[in-house]
């Protein structure tokens, strides 16, 4: 392949080589699933899905494994503020995020494994670095030693005079740059047990473990969010190469999402959650809106450039749809500029501007009665969009346009009235605000106050 990918390692653009011909092995983090997705995590999902649809495009059999971190400190806290269960907490919002994934055409991983899961594999890797002299166990603790390991800080370019994890003070450390790879019970909490005391995972142990299991000891790409790069990135690599491990070849983060200025966070409570972003667009709308700018740049949301997004797939959906009314079209050979594009690092930018000079063509081409230059364009803007996992006339998307439009439209007469009722509300007109949630209820639509703001649904499923 000539396919040519940003290493955050090395600093450098690098060629792609896998470790074993014919095939491409890829971990990505997953999420922590403590409460609804939004934008930003299921950007990421979005980027290495269309990874993975160019390595099979070009030939090779890709295993993506995009792991589930089902329990943490959030987690419990949050399960046990709304009186659950930590299990069932984590689960109830892991399947929001496999269905946002869904939504959006993200394809699934061949595994999603489960950090509580892999246990069993965590002593082992434990064991291996104590052993080894990188790790030592402390009052039901075990952490790793930073110093033990020279490389460390050659993902993040830190110094380790500079570096802070963001744990909080434990006095069984022997030095505060150490990071913690299991964490000592506390009274209340889930645990398991170890051959240091029972406790639970802590957050880097995990990823290391669950890559290794079903990619092997060595393999092709580890990715994930720019956020990850340090801490958590830069000591799975130090707990794995410390215990003989070569681990990722190539290491991609993808850039963040922003609002303000900010990064998208539930801490900020600035979420764009995917049910409100799939009333405001259509899901492939919303697919593009993501994947268009470079996978390593930052997306500043916005209303507008969502709805431009959302305008620039409808053009590509009407050529479409007005040659294949002259005739069947199906997906066709790329454009070598468009090849050169996403072998470019993953150049999304430059293959959609190749996606829309070719669209220009083509209705040029309808225009003049040109059918047979404008089916030419239209296969190869199949073949194109089918890559991206945009194309409107394929199986996923085809048919939705107007239910969808039906639902945007019944969404903006809905938001509306939740507007006037957040304005009520906001004045103390409570009077007012029942009067406009029971007028919503006469008419179906069912209205529950949360954290996150009103969420609405459709009574009896219509």
């Amino acid at each position: 392949m000539a396919l040519q990918l940003y290493d955050t390692a090395s600093r450098s653009v690098r060629e792609f080589t896998p470790v074993r011909p014919g095939a491409a092995s890829i971990y990505v983090c997953g999420p922590t699933p403590q409460g609804p997705p939004h934008i930003g995590h299921v950007r990421s999902a979005l980027n290495y899905d269309v990874l993975a649809r160019w390595l099979e495009h070009n030939g090779l059999h890709v295993t993506l494994v995009r792991n589930v971190t089902d329990i943490d400190d959030k987690i419990l806290v949050k399960a046990a503020a709304e009186g659950r269960p930590w299990w069932e907490h984590s689960a109830r919002y892991e399947r929001e995020f496999e269905s946002a994934y869904a939504a959006l055409g993200c394809r699934p991983a061949a595994i999603s494994p489960r950090a509580t899961g892999h246990v069993t594999q965590m002593i082992e890797l434990m064991q291996r670095l104590i052993d080894k002299g990188h790790a030592y166990a402390a009052e039901g603790d075990v952490y790793f030693d930073v110093r033990s390991f020279d490389a460390y800080g050659s993902l993040s370019g830190q110094q380790l005079e500079e570096v802070q994890q963001g744990e909080s003070a434990a006095a069984g450390k022997r030095d505060h740059r150490d990071f913690t790879l299991w964490k000592c019970a506390k009274p209340g909490e889930p645990s398991w047990p170890t051959p240091w005391g029972a406790g639970r995972p802590g957050w880097h142990l995990e990823c290391s473990v669950m890559a290794s299991t079903y990619l092997g000891a060595e393999f092709d790409i580890h990715g994930g969010g720019l956020d990850l790069v340090f801490p958590h990135h830069e000591n799975e690599l130090a707990q794995s190469r410390a215990a003989g491990d070569p681990f990722a070849r190539l290491w991609m983060h993808n850039g963040l999402v922003g609002m303000a200025g900010e990064k998208m966070s539930k801490s900020l409570g600035n979420v764009v959650s995917i049910p409100a972003m799939l009333r405001k667009v259509r899901a492939a709308e919303l697919r593009y809106y993501l994947i268009q700018p470079h996978y390593r740049s930052l997306i500043e949301y916005s209303d507008e450039a969502l709805h431009e997004a959302a305008q620039g797939y409808r053009r590509i959906e009407e050529f479409l749809r007005r040659t294949a009314a002259r005739g069947e079209v199906t997906p066709g050979e790329l454009p070598r500029e468009f090849v050169d594009a996403m072998n470019d690092d993953l150049a999304t930018p430059k293959a959609f501007a190749v996606i829309h000079n070719v669209v220009r063509e083509g209705n040029a081409a309808l225009d003049a009665g040109d059918d047979d230059k404008a089916r030419q364009a239209a296969a190869a803007v199949r073949g194109m969009t089918g890559v991206l996992g945009i194309d409107p006339l394929s199986e996923l998307w085809a048919g939705t346009g107007a239910d969808d439009k039906a639902r945007q439209a019944l969404a903006a007469l809905v938001e509306a009235v939740l507007e006037d009722r957040a304005r009520a509300r906001a004045v103390k007109d409570y009077a007012t605000a029942d009067r406009l949630r029971d007028r919503l209820l006469q008419a179906g639509i069912l209205v529950k106050d949360t954290p996150d703001g009103p969420q609405w649904t459709v009574a009896d499923g219509r």
